[in-house]
């Protein structure tokens, strides 16, 4: 996958993340606004009791966020696999050897860390759901 790609796998994370009640159960104390960088291209999400609002590209002068999570096409398409390989398979770990940052305030992020992981692993399920991963 490509950053072009990448960054419309995360457009569609309102209609996955909107539609499943569980996760949007864990997220209900959460409003925030994050950043996540599908390579070059910065995506801007804005969250409300677990409830995403919006995913707008970038860049946008000024937008401001909490904090943001960052990696090129190459890892998330590694991230979002099936069974992903080990340093792939989380978030943290993707941090740990460098394949992603995590910058900015991060208690938002780890106040609510699990809604946050589901959330950017929600591109992951929905291509199992569809019967597997994209290349």
């Amino acid at each position: 996958m490509n950053d072009e790609t990448i960054a419309a796998t995360f457009e569609r994370l309102p209609e996955w993340v909107n539609h499943d009640s569980a996760l949007l159960h864990r997220g209900r104390w959460c409003a925030t606004s994050f950043l996540i960088g599908a390579g070059a291209v910065p995506l801007y999400v804005g969250i409300d009791a677990g409830r995403i609002l919006h995913v707008q590209r970038g860049p946008a002068l000024m937008r401001s966020w909490r904090f943001a999570v960052r990696a090129d096409a190459d890892a998330w398409t590694r991230f979002w696999q099936p069974l992903p390989e080990p340093g792939f398979h989380d978030l943290l770990a993707m941090s740990r050897f460098g394949r992603a940052v995590i910058e900015g305030d991060l208690q938002p992020f780890m106040a609510n860390l699990r809604y946050f992981k589901e959330v950017l692993e929600a591109p992951r399920r929905a291509m199992v759901a569809a019967g597997g991963a994209k290349s």
